[in-house]
């Protein structure tokens, strides 16, 4: 291209001649880099694309962070009834998972995820379930008797009528109304920690938590014998 174009102006004068030529030469090397880059973009694409599918399957196969040692991958997986008995499951990921009735006694669990994991009736009696984020899980009935909790996070977790007997609740995260409905028949003491389940969640008085005001069915009910010895005292007014 630029060869042609010096053939078509040798007539005229030398200045304009090497300056029409520095343009087209200028213009060429623009288009020259133009086109280099494109190719070497496109010699990178050729190359990323095998290397970028061969990282992916490598990804996929691992399973990332999971599947690889102790953290095995259960997220949002149908695990009703499964044993997970006395196994090592530290780190794994049940987050979303249907857990209902599942066992894991006496199971390793640290640093577990257990987010908004349907975990009714679950048996997680001895287990050690410190660290383990278990906040928005469905917990009703589920056995948490002697296990660890440790700094193991329940906010906004359903644990009605959990089983808590020697469980150990230090510096677990627990919604102020879950630990008062908690302390009203917390009792025991873990045999591994030596923790009081009553302290550890930090319970007041148990008389403070099942007293009833004005009207509690599960508080300390009033005899009816304490009632007519009680009616005894009152002045009697008569006309």
């Amino acid at each position: 291209m630029a060869l042609t174009m010096r053939r078509a102006t040798v007539a005229r004068p030398a200045v304009s001649s090497r300056t029409r030529t520095v343009t087209v030469q200028a213009s060429a090397s623009k288009h020259m880099g133009a086109g280099v880059a494109a190719v070497a973009l496109a010699a990178t694409m050729s190359l990323a694309g095998p290397a970028l599918a061969d990282l992916n399957a490598y990804e996929a196969a691992t399973g990332g962070e999971f599947g690889i040692g102790s953290a095995m991958q259960y997220g949002e997986a149908d695990i009703q009834g499964r044993d997970f008995s006395n196994q090592d499951l530290r780190r794994s990921n049940f987050t979303s998972a249907d857990c209902r009735n599942a066992t894991f006694k006496g199971s390793n669990l640290q640093g577990a995820y257990f987010i908004k994991a349907v975990t009714y009736r679950t048996n997680f009696e001895d287990a050690n379930l410190s660290d383990v984020l278990m906040d928005r899980a469905t917990m009703v009935e589920a056995n948490l008797k002697n296990a660890i909790l440790q700094r193991t996070v329940f906010t906004r977790s359903d644990l009605k009528d959990a089983v808590i007997e020697g469980a150990d609740f230090t510096n677990a995260l627990l919604d102020k109304t879950q630990v008062m409905a908690l302390c009203k028949y917390a009792s025991g003491t873990n045999p591994v920690t030596g923790a009081d389940t009553r302290k550890s969640l930090g319970c007041g008085g148990k008389r403070r938590y099942q007293a009833s005001y004005p009207s509690n069915p599960d508080g300390p009910q009033v005899q009816e014998d304490e009632k007519e010895a009680f009616r005894k005292t009152l002045p009697v007014y008569r006309n």
